[in-house]
């Protein structure tokens, strides 16, 4: 739904409210007029039910307005003594439409002095069980949310097991496109393993303003743009449409940024002809083969001496070995292994062609170790469209650009000519910036080698902080990473826990506390 539509549709609802309330208006010493007034009855709403005035603005806040809305509607019918159970399931299950047969077919007076705390001990359970999901929903939905790393494709810079919160306003909260969703879950609601939303109506693409922009190496996490898969980890069967919000969360570097132009040379990224710089705490990983001198290596030694967790492999006819993933770091260490008779790095020659490789047409000599050069697009900016140039645009210009910003968007190639919407053009105008993401386990990540830009749209946030990290490769008391539990993501030199200054907070809280009541008593 684009904007107008949706406001064609908030007129609609004030119409209903005013024919469904202004006799009840009216009851409780207000004039009827007074409910038809967009925003304004809701503020006089909040006088007769006796709340606060701010439940306003829970009622524009998207999915928490899915909440506020029936508790409204309940308290609406008890200021008019519409206590029983059977009526408030009648309110909620006719979504809000019992309140006509309150306001025209009964009598009952404005209850003014109403006794606001819940009747029963499940009453106020619900209660506060209620607004600790709004509470929890705000903060999720537009300050921070908890999210895991489930995937090695940025091993060692981030690990399989570490717990983050993604800041969502670094780079502007994202208001919720999916309109209709229930709280606090992604595509699927846990345990039940059904879809979590509607798919319509949606909100059009809408940020608030954010302290910074995305920046080169910045590590972001972000909405797949390819997904088509009903669960993160379940890929098998009928491919599904989704909402761009509701799209897989990745997680990956931005190695390029609007207005660059990248390449990946042997492995490694060049940004406008120089290779790039990565910061000091990334940790790029690459492939490896090799032969040892007869005996095959311990997979526990290699964990635990050379942190090698992402896949060996090991040929006894040869004596050859495969490693999917080694820093430099480790591999110094490695190199001189007594049992190392050889090792280089894996690397596709430049020129061998891989198909799977952005942009998917098969006509380019590219595969993940050697591609571009690719520009990345930026929002203003205008390139030239050409039969040559149109398969890296296309999905963008189809989907990003058309589709998912109610434009029906179609590029078509006639013989030479590039046609968009059966007229043809030279040139594009890009509405919107887009990212390359990357992971730093090179040889082993699905980025945008493979399936190509992320746009801006789908930027979620900023991971700042790691709360805790687990070891499934360990055992016991082990298993916690404890020198990486309560350290930032971003920064310079080896991560500083502040587990430490957490828990000396943490003691001095509750001595205070404790000895406070000591002397109250």
């Amino acid at each position: 739904m684009t904007f107008t539509e949706w406001f064609i549709f908030f007129l609609i609802l004030q119409v209903i409210h005013f024919l469904g309330t202004w006799k009840l208006y009216q009851r409780a010493g207000r004039k009827a007029w007074e409910a038809a007034i967009p925003v304004y009855n809701a503020i006089i709403l909040m006088n007769i039910i006796n709340r606060p005035k701010w439940w306003v603005i829970l009622m524009f806040i998207p999915i928490v307005n899915l909440i506020i809305f029936p508790v409204i509607w309940v308290e609406t019918i008890r200021s008019f003594g519409r206590n029983s159970t059977t009526e408030t399931f009648l309110v909620v299950l006719s979504l809000g439409l019992y309140i006509f047969y309150v306001n025209y077919a009964t009598q009952d007076p404005y209850i003014e002095d109403r006794d606001l705390k819940p009747r029963t001990e499940a009453g106020e359970w619900i209660s506060s069980i209620l607004f600790a999901v709004i509470a929890a929903t705000i903060v999720h939905t537009y300050i921070m949310q908890p999210f895991t790393i489930p995937t090695s494709s940025l091993e060692k810079t981030l690990l399989v097991g570490d717990f983050l919160f993604v800041s969502k306003f670094h780079y502007g909260a994202r208001v919720p496109q999916t309109a209709v969703a229930f709280p606090m879950v992604h595509d699927t609601i846990p345990f039940l393993g059904i879809k979590s939303y509607l798919k319509k109506p949606q909100i059009p693409y809408l940020r608030f303003p954010g302290f910074e922009k995305v920046e080169r190496n910045d590590i972001v996490v972000f909405n797949w743009p390819v997904d088509t898969v009903r669960k993160f980890f379940d890929r098998s069967g009928a491919h599904y449409e989704k909402p761009i919000d509701k799209k897989s969360n990745y997680v990956k570097r931005a190695v390029g940024i609007p207005g660059d132009s990248l390449s990946v040379v042997n492995g490694y990224v060049h940004i406008n002809g120089k290779q790039l710089e990565l910061p000091e705490r990334a940790k790029p990983q690459f492939s490896y083969v090799g032969q040892t001198k007869g005996q095959p290596f311990n997979p526990y030694n290699l964990y635990k001496l050379y942190d090698i967790t992402d896949g060996y492999s090991y040929n006894p006819k040869n004596n050859a070995f495969f490693i999917q993933s080694l820093s430099d770091e480790s591999f110094e260490r490695f190199k001189n292994h007594p049992n190392v008779a050889t090792i280089r790095r894996y690397v596709d020659s430049a020129g061998v062609k891989n198909p799977s490789v952005f942009p998917n047409n098969g006509k380019l000599n590219w595969n993940p170790d050697n591609l571009g050069p690719i520009y990345i697009p930026k929002e203003g900016v205008t390139v030239e469209i050409t039969p040559k140039s149109m398969p890296f645009y296309k999905e963008i210009i189809e989907v990003y650009e058309g589709s998912e910003m109610d434009l029906d968007n179609k590029l078509s190639l006639n013989g030479t000519e590039v046609l968009l919407n059966g007229q043809p053009i030279n040139n594009y105008t890009f509405k919107q910036d887009y990212y390359f993401m990357m992971g730093d386990n090179r040889n082993n990540s699905e980025d945008s080698r493979i399936w190509g830009y992320v746009p801006e749209n789908h930027i979620v946030g900023k991971p700042v902080f790691i709360w805790m990290s687990w070891d499934s490769n360990a055992s016991g008391f082990d298993k916690i990473r404890w020198d990486r539990v309560f350290t930032t993501v971003k920064g310079d030199g080896e991560p500083t826990s502040f587990l430490p200054y957490f828990l000396i907070v943490v003691v001095i809280f509750f001595g205070w506390k404790y000895f406070k009541k000591r002397k109250e008593a």
